[in-house]
């Protein structure tokens, strides 16, 4: 719900291409996305999680192409006992 709210408010598809409409949208856009190329915009941010399985889900999601995949730092296996 984060990524899809501010990737909204700065005019970014779910893939993170730049389909906005004012310059207004652009202003600050560093503060939450690196331009990877062209008008492509990545997320600045690390997702980190002990279960695999978690990044899976978020990957399959709306917004997962949105991600570097060298941003997801898992574990190999969950935290559950």
């Amino acid at each position: 719900a984060f990524w899809q709210n501010i990737s909204g408010e700065h005019g970014l598809d779910s893939n993170g291409v730049y389909n906005g409409t004012s310059e207004l949208q652009l202003e600050r856009m560093s503060v939450y996305f690196n331009e990877a190329s062209g008008n492509k915009y990545v997320p600045r941010a690390v997702l980190v999680d002990l279960e695999p399985g978690t990044m899976d889900a978020v990957r399959a999601g709306p917004f997962g192409q949105l991600f570097r995949p060298d941003n997801f730092v898992f574990g190999q296996s969950g935290a559950g006992n």
